[in-house]
Formats: structure tokens, C-alpha cells, sequence
């Protein structure tokens, strides 16, 4: 991706989806990629438009704290089964009140208690 930023410099653009892609969001600025499509916007979208925010005004301490404080307790749920990246935001949406359905298999649904993690960390992050 670096050589074809350099070759064509402001004329290419990318926007491309990765799992939780906000802990990727300052190297792929650094790449010459500043936007990303972030999940958690479905669910906690202050949260995510605060960290964009960070993100764009290169301010690496409240990146750190979303990082700590949401991002990484977010992925030690979403790393405990192969498929979670779709359930969790799936699960997201419906504690925040939209309920999407369930995922389809060969995925599974987060567990309850799993459930309960993630609640509580999104109403950590306060009113979205």
C-alpha cells in the first residue's frame, strides 16, 4: 500500500473495512489514509466520532484513553471465538436498540454473560 500512495500520491484513496479498524487508524494515517469504516459506530457512535476526532487532530493521549479504556477491553470479547467480529457488532446494536437478528451459522451469538461485558463497557462510555 505504501508504494502505491507514493506513486500516486493524493489521487489515491482507500477505504476499506477491518475488524475493530480503529486500532489500526494511526498507521494507516501515517500511510497517507485518513478515514476508515468503523463498526462501533452502529453502537457507541459518540464514542466513535471522538475517536476520529483524536485521530484526525493527532491528539495521541485521547487516543491512548479510547484505546484503554473501549478498544482493548472491546477485543478481549471480541477475540474469545472465530466469527465475533460480526457477533459482537450484532450485539452492540441490539443493547444499544437495534436489534440486526441473530448472526447466521456457521457464526454464533455472543453468550449472555458476554452480553453483560459488552452493556457494560458501552454504558461506561456514557450517554451516544
Amino acid at each position: 500500500m505504501v508504494s502505491i500512495r507514493r506513486r500516486l500520491g493524493d489521487r489515491f484513496s482507500y477505504l476499506g473495512g477491518l475488524p475493530t479498524a480503529e486500532v489500526y487508524a494511526a498507521a494507516y494515517k501515517a500511510l497517507g489514509v485518513p478515514v476508515y469504516s468503523s463498526a462501533v459506530f452502529n453502537f457507541v457512535p459518540k464514542l466513535a466520532m471522538d475517536f476520529y476526532h483524536a485521530i484526525a487532530r493527532d491528539d495521541h493521549e485521547a487516543v491512548g484513553k479510547y484505546i484503554d479504556d473501549f478498544f482493548l477491553p472491546y477485543l478481549e470479547i471480541r477475540n474469545r471465538k472465530a466469527g465475533y467480529a460480526v457477533s459482537i457488532v450484532k450485539a452492540g446494536a441490539k443493547i444499544a436498540g437495534y436489534d440486526a437478528g441473530p448472526v447466521r451459522a456457521p457464526l454464533t451469538d455472543l453468550t449472555p454473560d458476554e452480553c453483560d461485558m459488552l452493556a457494560a463497557l458501552m454504558d461506561k462510555q456514557g450517554k451516544q
